[in-house]
């Protein structure tokens, strides 16, 4: 059968449409995480992303082993092809209490299940199409996090804290300059963010396709970071400007913090 160059021309302009337009959050970032405090590796994570014919299911596990602080969880979550929350359960246990959390949308709210200390609660929570469920130091949720930024340019996320008798907050999102760093021993470009979150802040660094590769926590000296990733500091801070006259130059900043030993 003979096609008409045309008609060819025709049916392929729309595909290749389809194939640029196509997010980058579209395939789930799976991978292996090192919980570290001030540089010392206290605990580890992994999550795995898998897309089903209706968006994503995930799975973070996570445990962490420090005195004073023994946490470790089991996340499954669902999420729609926007990154959207479906349904999660979370199952932590928290210096050997057990803590057992529930979220799923109802209607115009996210209703919230928490079970901690032989009490339970139920929360109604305003539902926000980019919703982010927010455990403590959990690298899929910062994975979400990603997706939606670049989906929604950055605005209208919030994150649903599952503490107490659980909340929803917004995030605010600021860019900075790019960086450099190396995974698994290959430079590449790596992107800032500075998530702030109920007053507390943590700053994300992504890859080019948009994985988490580092966060640095909002608590104190805690960071997760990928297996195989090292942030590259400057290699020497700039010079400060120069004062004007009668005036003293300000005090130095503070060094850069260093990499995470892996």
């Amino acid at each position: 059968m003979k096609i008409q160059t045309g008609t060819l021309k025709f049916v392929l302009i729309p595909v290749i449409l389809l194939l640029t337009m196509a997010p980058l959050h579209a395939v789930g970032q799976s991978g292996s995480f090192i919980v570290s405090q001030h540089g010392h590796s206290v605990g580890t994570a992994t999550v795995t992303f898998t897309a089903n014919s209706s968006g994503y299911d995930t799975t973070t596990l996570l445990k962490v082993a420090m005195q004073g602080l023994n946490y470790s969880f089991s996340k499954t979550e669902q999420l729609t092809s926007a990154n959207a929350l479906k349904h999660v359960q979370l199952s932590a246990t928290v210096n050997n209490s057990a803590v057992n959390v529930n979220a799923a949308p109802d209607s115009a709210q996210i209703l919230l299940n928490i079970s901690a200390n032989g009490k339970s609660t139920t929360t109604r929570l305003i539902n926000h199409p980019a919703a982010v469920f927010l455990p403590d130091f959990d690298p899929g949720a910062f994975d979400t996090i990603l997706a939606l930024a670049i989906a929604n340019n950055n605005r209208a996320l919030y994150a649903i804290i599952p503490k107490g008798a659980g909340s929803v907050s917004p995030i605010q999102l600021a860019t900075y300059a790019d960086e450099l760093g190396t995974l698994d021993g290959k430079p590449i470009i790596v992107h800032h963010l500075k998530a702030t979150i109920a007053g507390a802040s943590s700053d994300i660094f992504s890859g080019p396709k948009n994985q988490l590769l580092q966060a640095e926590l909002s608590q104190q000296g805690f960071a997760l970071v990928r297996k195989g990733f090292v942030l590259t500091p400057p290699a020497k801070a700039g010079a400060p400007p120069a004062a004007p006259a009668g005036q003293q130059n300000p005090a130095p900043a503070p060094p850069a913090p260093k990499p995470v030993q892996q």
